[in-house]
C-alpha cells in the first residue's frame, strides 16, 4: 500500500466513532477498503469477514484478527439539571476523563459536542482538591439545562454511546500520528492493508480475515468469529500501550520506532513458541526491526482464538503512547514494519510448515 493512502487510511479509522457494539462507522470503512480483496460479509455483532480470492476450502485456514472497538462511555441517567451520569466502555484511568471535549450520539444518528465535566476548583472542599474525583462525580455536558432540554432538543437517550472528540493529525516530519483509538484501529488498517496486498497472491494456505467487535468488554466478538472461521493458525494485529515513557532502558518492551512488538506472555496468553520463532526468524531474515514483550498484564482476541481447538496464534503490535486515553501517539514505520511482517510470514505458510508448530 502507498504511503499516501496508509496515512488516509489511518487518519480516517482513527477518526470513526465506534465504542464497544457500536462500531458502525468503522465497519463500514473498513469494508469499503477490502471491498476488492475478497468476499466480504458482516454479520448482526458488526463482525466482519474477508475471505481471500484464492481460498479452496481443503487447506490449512489462517485467521487474521484485529478489532474495530475503541474505550468510550454510555449515557446511564439524565439529571433534573440536564447533566448526564455516564459509565466507562472500556477501561479508563481515572486521571484522564475530566475535562475531555466529547461526543455524544443522539437518536437521530448526529453526533453532538459535550465535555465531562466536574466541580469548579471554586467549590471543592481541600480534601477534594487533593484527589482524583469518582466516577459519580462526573458527568457530560452538552449545555442542556434540564433533562427535557437533553431529550426533546438534543435527542438524547440513555444508552447513547459516547467517544472522546478528537481529530487524528500527522506529523510529516516525525513520521507520527496523534490520534485517538489507535487500540485498535491501527490494527484494523494493518488488516485491511494485509488483505489488500495479499490478494493476487497464490498461497498454499486458506486466509479469511475476521474484524471482530466488542474487544474492549471481554473480546466478545472474538468469540463468535473464530467459531465461524475454525482457524488452524491465527495472527492478531493490536494496537499495544508503549512503555518507553515510564519504564527504565532495560524494560522496554514497546517503544516508538522500534518496531512491531511480538508478546510472548500476558495474563491471558502464553504465545506458542515455536510459531513465534518462525515469527521473529522471518523478521531477521529480512531485517525487520521487532520488539518482544512478557507483560505482567493486559490481553487481547489471540486467547480467544488460542483457546478455541488450541490454533497457534502470535499477536504483532504497534506501539501507541498513552493507549486508552483520547490522545495517542503511533509511528507510521512502525505500522510499515508490521505490515511487510505479516505479509511475509503468510506467504511462507504451508500445511507442513504448521505441522510443526
Amino acid at each position: 500500500m502507498k504511503k499516501e493512502k496508509s496515512i488516509q487510511l489511518i487518519q480516517d479509522l482513527s477518526n470513526a466513532r465506534g465504542i464497544s457494539s457500536f462500531e458502525d462507522e468503522v465497519t463500514a470503512l473498513f469494508k469499503d477498503e477490502v471491498k476488492d480483496a475478497g468476499t466480504v460479509t458482516e454479520d448482526h455483532m458488526r463482525n466482519v469477514f474477508v475471505n481471500q480470492p484464492f481460498n479452496s476450502g481443503d487447506r490449512p485456514v489462517v485467521e487474521l484478527d484485529a478489532h474495530s472497538d475503541e474505550v468510550g462511555f454510555m449515557i446511564r441517567a439524565i439529571k433534573p439539571n440536564g447533566q448526564m451520569m455516564f459509565v466507562n466502555v472500556g477501561g479508563w484511568a481515572m486521571v484522564t476523563v475530566p475535562a475531555q471535549k466529547v461526543k455524544v450520539r443522539n437518536h437521530d444518528g448526529e453526533w453532538l459536542s459535550g465535555i465531562v465535566s466536574s466541580t469548579p476548583p471554586h467549590f471543592m472542599t481541600a480534601e477534594e482538591r487533593t484527589r482524583l474525583p469518582k466516577p459519580d462525580e462526573l458527568s457530560i455536558d452538552v449545555g442542556a439545562s434540564s433533562a427535557q432540554e437533553v431529550r426533546d432538543v438534543y435527542g438524547i437517550e440513555i444508552g447513547a454511546p459516547v467517544v472522546p472528540d478528537v481529530t487524528c493529525e500527522y506529523n510529516e516530519k516525525s513520521g507520527l500520528f496523534l490520534g485517538k483509538a489507535f487500540d485498535n484501529r491501527i490494527g484494523t488498517a494493518l488488516l485491511a492493508a494485509t488483505m489488500n496486498d495479499i490478494a493476487t497472491e497464490q498461497l498454499d494456505v486458506d486466509v479469511v480475515a475476521g474484524l471482530s467487535s466488542q474487544e474492549e468488554v471481554g473480546d466478545r466478538g472474538a468469540e463468535v468469529v473464530v467459531r465461524k472461521i475454525k482457524p488452524d493458525l491465527a495472527i492478531v494485529f493490536e494496537g499495544a500501550p508503549a512503555d518507553d515513557t515510564v519504564m527504565p532502558d532495560y524494560l522496554i518492551q514497546s517503544g516508538l520506532r522500534k518496531g512491531p512488538m511480538l508478546r510472548d506472555f500476558d495474563s491471558t496468553i502464553v504465545t506458542n513458541p515455536h510459531f513465534q520463532r518462525f515469527a521473529l526468524d522471518v523478521a531477521a531474515e529480512n531485517n525487520i526491526p521487532v520488539q518482544r514483550s512478557v507483560r505482567t498484564g493486559g490481553g487481547q482476541d489471540g486467547a480467544i482464538i488460542n483457546r478455541y481447538n488450541g490454533a497457534p496464534t502470535i499477536v504483532i503490535s504497534v506501539p501507541v503512547r498513552y493507549a486508552h486515553t483520547p490522545y495517542c501517539f503511533i509511528a507510521l514505520e512502525d505500522y510499515q514494519n508490521a505490515l511487510e511482517l505479516a505479509k511475509l510470514i503468510i506467504k511462507k505458510l504451508n500445511a507442513n510448515v504448521l505441522s510443526n508448530f
